[in-house]
């Protein structure tokens, strides 16, 4: 059955390739007007993800002025990290899911998604590293909560340590300098897990720390388990950090992978998955400040009002609410990490921006993604167009030697930190001045 399978997938991918499934290069699929082309949605999707490959003693490619080393490997599905006040870094190790195969195109763009993942199993568990004088030379590495259940997002306040499972916020108590956590953590609020289609819960806490915001992927592509399944599904929760009280801000936001908090306003922006198998370059991924109280069109409409035919009955009503993102990061991108530069950053053309883990595409035959973007920002806005800052993830025969997860910006030492889930390690790049 398995020799089967992979026979049907194959077959797929060359019937999607004769219908052509590459990217137009005249098409411009980021920035705030990204180009929205005319759908191209097949009986099999375009689908190709890059096999696991290997680094050989290579790196990833840096720009120049930069130096990029490990500093932490042999890890767990490195997911998203954590700087705590002392300059410990935290990795939350995991994988969740679970959501049951409903077409089959789930079954096969299961398959093609599978030859793109590590072999590894997840860790459920926080790794902390400690590298006191900051040379990116740890001293010391322990686990400091294990027996987690799918851990993703992270956030520190007060003395308190909490953490997103794939089925809750959890609150763990932290004394500092402390390197390994057995109390049980108390649930703070659970959080929906229903078949988790997109388990990941992406964290932050606001700027004043009064509240933790908590993204919630949807438990479909395009609402086809029905949206009975969706409900507080595709939205951002604003929780408080104090008793757990919560209240949806944002809905149709189809899967926020990462949350930040832009340091010159204080305001919440996430990065976002967006559909899946409507073309090569549709639908774009995108970067954007989450406002309260905001419809972002999912599943009905994208990039604002453009109706998704796919997805019935319709709600008009609703889709006249809808509003378009702030910036396009390209199509099938899946973006999955989200930092701030802040204190300057790295100076020059770093200064002031975010970066963007980029874990690479599988609904289109021309890879997109697989590295980590910057986009300029002025004035708490984007102001520019990407610009690639790490590359090298795909070697030249396009295998995946790393595929970039969570980004963490760190003023003290002036690094940024990058959770690649295939090479399972943590890197660390650094100005060589």
């Amino acid at each position: 059955m398995r020799m089967r399978l992979v026979s049907i997938a194959a077959l797929s991918l060359g019937l999607a390739a004769c219908g052509g499934s590459g990217g137009d290069p005249d098409v411009q699929e980021t920035g705030p007007s990204p180009d929205l082309p005319s759908m191209d949605e097949t009986l099999v999707p375009s689908m190709n993800i890059a096999p696991p490959g290997d680094w050989n003693g290579d790196l990833p490619t840096v720009p120049e002025g930069f130096t990029i080393s490990v500093v932490a490997d042999n890890l767990m599905i490195p997911r998203q990290m954590l700087m705590l006040p002392n300059g410990d870094l935290l990795i939350a190790e995991g994988s969740g899911g679970g959501a049951p195969r409903l077409r089959p195109k789930d079954v096969l763009a299961g398959l093609i998604k599978a030859q793109g993942r590590s072999s590894v199993e997840g860790g459920d568990r926080i790794t902390l590293i400690r590298d006191s004088n900051g040379d990116g030379v740890p001293e010391l590495r322990t686990v400091l909560i294990d027996d987690l259940n799918a851990p993703y997002g992270m956030a520190f306040v007060d003395g308190n340590l909490y953490v997103a499972n794939q089925d809750a916020v959890m609150r763990f108590p932290y004394q500092e300098g402390q390197t390994e956590i057995t109390a049980p953590g108390e649930e703070l609020t659970p959080l929906p897990a229903e078949l988790n289609h997109h388990w990941t819960k992406a964290m932050t806490a606001s700027a004043d720390g009064r509240f933790l915001y908590v993204g919630i992927g949807s438990n479909s592509n395009a609402g086809e388990r029905g949206m009975a399944v969706e409900e507080e599904r595709a939205v951002v929760w604003e929780i408080d950090r104090e008793t757990g009280a919560r209240r949806t801000i944002a809905r149709g936001i189809r899967n926020p992978t990462a949350l930040a908090i832009e340091p010159t306003t204080n305001l919440l922006w996430a990065v976002v998955n967006e559909r899946d198998e409507l073309g090569p370059q549709l639908v774009p991924d995108y970067l954007t400040q989450v406002r309260d109280g905001a419809f972002y069109g999912w599943p009905y409409s994208y990039w604002g009002q453009h109706l998704d035919p796919r997805v019935r009955p319709q709600d008009p009503d609703l889709v006249a609410t809808a509003i378009a993102p702030d910036y396009a990061l390209g199509n099938h991108v899946a973006a999955l990490g989200l930092d701030f530069a802040v204190e300057g950053g790295f100076g020059g053309t770093f200064a002031s921006g975010a970066f963007i883990g980029e874990h690479g595409s599988w609904n289109r035959q021309d890879l997109s993604g697989y590295k980590v973007s910057w986009v300029p920002f002025s004035g708490g806005r984007p102001s520019g167009p990407p610009v690639d800052f790490v590359t090298g993830f795909l070697s030249d025969d396009d295998e995946a030697r790393g595929r970039p997860v969570g980004v963490l910006f760190d003023p003290r030492t002036r690094a940024l930190f990058i959770a690649d889930d295939m090479a399972n390690v943590v890197w660390r790049v650094a100005p060589t001045r």
